[in-house]
């Protein structure tokens, strides 16, 4: 049985991810906080940013960048948009 977390994002009890996705406090953070569904629609969300921008990920102010957009997204709080995305209708 997968483990189950209070998703921050979706505010629903859901499958959680199998481990932290990066080490330290953030990865932590996001293993207890944020679901897999979550996680798997901020994988997608992110290689739709570093395409339309262009971001390259050896450049640490790239990176740096991502990773507030990514803070923002999981917060629930206005974050970079892919020009002429329009999210799907539910």
């Amino acid at each position: 049985m997968s483990r189950t977390v209070m998703c921050r994002l979706h505010k629903e009890e859901l499958p959680g991810l199998a481990k932290p996705p990066f080490p330290g406090a953030r990865g932590e953070d996001i293993f207890q906080n944020i679901s897999q569904k979550a996680w798997d629609e901020w994988q997608h969300h992110q290689t739709m940013i570093i395409n339309e921008r262009h971001l390259n990920m050896m450049d640490a102010k790239d990176r740096k960048y991502l990773m507030g957009e990514m803070d923002k997204y999981f917060a629930g709080e206005e974050f970079e948009q892919a020009e002429g995305y329009v999210p799907p209708s539910e």
